[in-house]
Formats: structure tokens, sequence, C-alpha cells
């Protein structure tokens, strides 16, 4: 018996798409969803609030120079695209004009929504598009967001060891929280369920790679019915794999994020100038509801969800959106290859890039993917040997980039790409030199673009998430900035090479020490090494990749920790707040450092790493790896 089609009722107020399973209602010609009616309950949205605070799309804009403004969109235009008994699909359009300059964001704006005979839930997606000559503009944050009803979804889940029974949002309140050092982190002091008493809640510390954002959400006891967000594609999202972005939280929240400066800063706001013009398609993504009988027990759902989010997967890209802005897998092209890495200093022979990031973005510098925020971007991980397939891409001109865990750098091949529908492109073996001078003296850490595996402290008593202990991901604890005071209260971190383990001996995070008049002063941690036989006619390399940077400054200096002039200095760098947001890593930056041998001596040397800005307990840097080498060798030399 097959399922019964799609049913559409219009009516002045309202539209509403039902299949059978679930019933979906939105505000005409608004485009917000006010209802969905699922296996008897009849609304999962929060019936409390508003009708314009239940399921919408938003965005935050800006003209140049001026405040962000939060905007619900709501659509001024009501039609229907597809009507059938498979499909339905409806646009909700907001049209811009020079009226309306200054009062709304610079775009026409066409939000979709689409509903399948059998489908248990509903997609959704959008265009936004800037015409040529219209106002300058940035968009700091868009998204669409899901307020469920408090008295039902109480367990929350966004990956397989990061699932709990959330706070309520009334605990949130006045009377029942302390606001800790900003306002998104609370201390529950009265919450409404006596566990989470002492707890902090933070949104926060729910964060996750894009790479890891595939199915999230929140299951309700009573009945056993789940509420999941799935993203069946990165494509659509800026910074690449490893930009991290919000998930769900107190709320009950579901977010799908598409846009944000979190864990970047300006350089992931799109900054639109000059009447440059713009078209971007915004998901589909796909709400998936399911329910079980009361025997199964709620984490039955949370598998099943993720079962689904793979066959969502699988059929990207879907071939059911109306709109020619969607392409469809006949318009899109290919591209394969095998990346192999040549560092003569460890191998004389080219490695494979076992696990490698491989990816297409815009046309950019080496690197430049993980500050591109307008267009589109294809990830894949290359294989055991180094072999990568990336699969319906989108049309037009591209680079192929790369990063290599285990390796310091940035891959960019110098050949432009060209996609073109149903084009396959065979890329060969491509090569990766990653920077190197001589040979490795020491090093401290893993090129891996992350601080995970130095030392993490055990949070203060005071602010524990009960998520987090004992977790992979104890950093995402709150407050772990001030135990850098409590370890090292008088003098700073020094890390002694053949002696130390930076898995125990080396802070995560280089951040001011606090001091006992509540302000705060900047660190300079040392490195001591011994090396014999040194050619003092001759330069060493000091390697420094850095994982995240807040508004922070590194300057190097060698054996002379007084020295007026640092040998380096980055500067001004980074406004990713990941020490704040509890993020292990956020924009990557990698610098290279001339030491002329003539400042290294025969036995004991040190290395010392200032960070001097320290207006906020925040400013700071997340090292990635260090790596110090010598000067090249004569058989390597003789080599190349």
């Amino acid at each position: 018996m097959s399922a019964p089609g799609v049913r559409l009722h219009v009516q002045d107020r309202y539209v509403v798409m039902d299949n059978g399973i679930v019933q979906v209602t939105l505000s005409n010609p608004d485009g917000i969803v006010t209802g969905i009616r699922y296996n008897g309950v009849d609304n999962l949205l929060e019936v409390l609030n508003k009708e314009s605070n239940r399921g919408y799309w938003d965005l935050v804009w800006s003209a140049p120079g001026s405040k962000g403004i939060f905007d619900v969109i709501s659509g001024t235009s009501f039609r229907v695209i597809v009507e059938n008994e498979d499909q339905v699909e409806l646009s909700f359009t907001r049209m811009w004009d020079p009226t309306l300059e200054g009062k709304f964001v610079p775009l026409n704006i066409d939000k979709r929504f689409i509903m399948l005979r059998g489908s248990s839930g509903f997609y959704s997606y959008a265009i936004y598009e800037h015409l040529k000559d219209w106002p300058d503009f940035e968009i700091g944050e868009t998204r669409i967001t899901f307020k469920l009803r408090k008295d039902k979804f109480r367990l929350m889940a966004i990956a397989d060891d990061r699932q709990r029974y959330m706070p309520q949002p009334d605990d949130r309140s006045s009377g029942r929280c302390e606001i800790l050092a900003y306002p998104e982190a609370v201390l529950l002091v009265n919450p409404t369920m006596p566990q989470h008493k002492g707890e902090v809640d933070d949104k926060y510390q729910y964060s996750c790679d894009n790479k890891d954002i595939r199915v999230h959400g929140w299951i309700s006891s009573s009945p056993h019915v789940g509420f999941w967000q799935i993203t069946p594609s990165d494509e659509f999202r800026s910074g690449g794999p490893l930009k991290q972005s919000l998930t769900s939280h107190v709320g009950p929240t579901t977010l799908a994020m598409f846009l944000s400066a979190h864990y970047a800063g300006q350089d992931l706001v799109p900054k639109f100038r000059a009447g440059e013009p713009w078209k971007k398609v915004f998901g589909p993504v796909f709400i998936y509801l399911n329910s079980a009988p009361i025997g199964d027990g709620p984490f039955w759902l949370w598998e099943d969800a993720k079962i689904q989010m793979m066959n969502e997967v699988q059929s990207w890209p879907y071939s059911f959106p109306a709109s020619e802005d969607f392409q469809k897998a006949d318009q899109r092209g290919n591209v394969n290859g095998r990346l192999l890495v040549l560092d003569r200093y460890t191998s004389r022979d080219h490695i494979p890039a076992n696990g490698a990031y491989v990816g297409l973005a815009p046309p950019g510098d080496n690197g430049s993917w993980q500050r591109e925020c307008k267009d589109y971007q294809f990830w894949v991980r290359a294989d055991e040997g180094g072999y990568f397939s990336i699969t319906n891409i989108r049309t037009g001109d591209y680079n192929l980039y790369a990063w290599i865990p285990g390796f310091i750098g940035d891959y960019r091949c110098d050949t432009a790409i060209t996609i073109t529908s149903g084009s396959y492109i065979e890329m060969g073996d491509l090569v990766y030199e990653p920077p190197r001078d001589g040979p490795t003296l020491w090093e401290i850490g893993i090129p891996d673009r992350s601080a995970a595996e130095f030392f993490v402290p055990d949070p203060d008593p005071k602010y524990i998430n009960k998520l987090y202990v004992n977790h992979p991901d104890r950093f995402r604890h709150y407050g772990l900035w001030g135990r850098y005071a409590d370890l090292y209260p008088d003098t700073d971190l020094v890390y002694t090479i053949g002696v130390s383990d930076y898995s125990k001996d080396w802070f995560f995070a280089q951040v001011p020490r606090k001091k006992e008049d509540g302000t705060h002063e900047g660190t300079t941690w040392q490195i001591k090494f011994k090396l014999n036989n040194v050619d003092r006619t001759n330069t060493f390399k000091l390697r420094v990749a850095i994982a995240s940077a807040t508004l922070a400054e590194l300057q190097v200096r060698i054996n002379d920790p007084k020295a007026k002039r640092p040998l380096f200095t980055s500067g001004l760098i980074g406004r990713d707040n990941s020490i704040a947001r509890h993020g292990i890593h956020g924009l990557y930056w990698l610098y290279n450092v001339n030491i002329p041998g003539a400042q290294i001596v025969e036995g004991d040397n040190t290395i010392y790493l200032t960070q001097p800005r320290s207006t906020s307990p925040f400013q700071g840097i997340m090292y990635d790896y260090i790596r110090l080498e010598g000067p090249p060798s004569s058989s390597v030399k003789d080599e190349l």
C-alpha cells in the first residue's frame, strides 16, 4: 500500500503541508513555521512563544561601519511552486528595492519549503541575491532556528559521545542563575531540576566543526519523539571543514548554521562592496522527525536519525528542488587525483597524503579557503594511498587546496580548475612539499591545526559541565583560561626539550596571567634546549604553527629575554575568541622565523615566546606545533 499523497491547504493567514505523517503550518506570506504536528502531538514547536518565534530563517546584517541588525526574514509574497501528490514546494519571497535602503538587507530572498510523499519531515532552502550596483553591506550570520517545546524536549544529542539531559530555559533567568564572564555563560544556582545545580550552561560548549555537523537535535520522552536537523552537504557553509559552528542548545533550540563569524571573527563576514553582484543557495537541509515505542528507549531515536542522515548524504545533490539555482547531479562535475608529500628530511620517497583534507574552493592564495565566505566549497578526505575523489561540484572556477595532518602548511595546485556540467577532471599525481629548510632538531606538539594534544587542565570545581568530565573534549569546560594562573601563580611555563612532555607540561593556551588586583599581565614562555657543534655562520629556522589567536601578539626572542627588539613579532593577530568559546582551534597561522646561527650557542639555549597583550583574559594564542630546524644538511642539499 503506497503512502498517502501530499496535500496543501492555503488559507488567508496560513499555509499547511500535510503528507499524512507530518503536518507543517507556515504563516502566509511570512513563511515562518508556526506549527509541526507529528505522532499525535499537536505542535512540536514552543506554543508559549509568539508565532514569529518558533521556526524561522534569520540573518544579521549591516551597512559598512554600522551596527549589526538582527532580522527574522518575513516574506511579503507567497507562491506555490510545485503541487502534486508526490511533492509540494512553497516559496516565500522578500524583494528589495531602493525605498527599503537602510531598513532591510539589500537582498532578494526566496525561502523554499518542500514536503515529499512518505517522508517523515520537510526540507528548507533559500536563495539570496544581491544585484549589481545595489548598496554595500555585510552579513554577520544567517541560519534557520527552531524552538521546541520545553515541556517535552529535554534530551539533546549532537554526537555519539555528546548527549545529555539539558537545563530548562527558565534556569537561565534571574534568580536561578549567575551570569559569568559573558552573558552566554551562566552558573545554575537554583535550577528547576536539582541535578543541574552547580553546572555551567553555555551554548558554545556544544559547538562542532562543520565537517562533524551532519545531524543533531532533541528527544522527547513523552511521547518518544525525535526532532533532528540534518545537513547533507557542507558545500554552502563558509570557511571550510574546520570552521566551527553552533548546533543545538538550551531553549530547546536547534540551529542550521550557514554563515557566522564564530571562532574566526571578521575574516568570515562576507563584505559586498562597489556594487558587487552575488547569489547563493543555502541548503536544502532536512528536518527529520522520528518516533519509537516507549520500550525502545530514547537512544534508538538517535541511531535511527544517523541512518536517515546517511540516506540524505547519499541522495545529495537532491533531484527534487525546483529552483534552477540549485544544480542537480547532471549539471555538476567531478575531480579525481592523488596527493603525495615530499619532505626530503623525513623520507627520500614520495609519501601518500593519508587522510589529507582536499577541497575545491574559489581561486585564491594558499590557505585562503579558511577565510572564504561568499561562495561554495567541496571537501573530502584522501584515502591511505592519497587518492581523492571530489564529486558533485557546482559549475564554476576553483583552485584545489589541501592540508595534511602530520605536516605543516597549505597546498594549492597552481592550475586553475573550471568545472562544467558533466565534467570528469583527472588531476593525476600532485606533490606537496611542506615548508622545510633543514633537519628537525626538536618539535613540540602534532601538526594537526588543533591544540587538543596539549595539557588541558581540570576545570575549577565551581564551573563543571558534567558532560565533559572524563571526556575527550574536556577543553569545552568553562573557565579553563583562569587555571593558568592557578598553575603558574608567579612564574611562567618553562618547557625543556628532552625532559618535558607536551601533553602534561605545555598549557593548551598562552593566556594572560590574572593578578591579585584583578588585572592581567602578558606572559613569556620558555623553551630550553641543548645543541652541540653549532654552525654559527648558518641560519636556523623556527616554525611556529598557531591553531588560534585572539587579539594576540607573538614575540620571539633567543637567549636574551630582555632584548628590546624581538627577533620576530607577528603584530596583532586574530579575532577567533576560541579561548572564551571553548574551541580548541580557530584560524590557522604559520610563521617561519630565521634565527641567525650567531645567536645560538653551543650548550644551553632558550627561546622566549612572549604574548604581551593583556587587557582581557581571553586574549592569547593556542599553538598547533613548534619545530626548530637546523641549517640545511649537505647530503640533502646535494640531492636538491
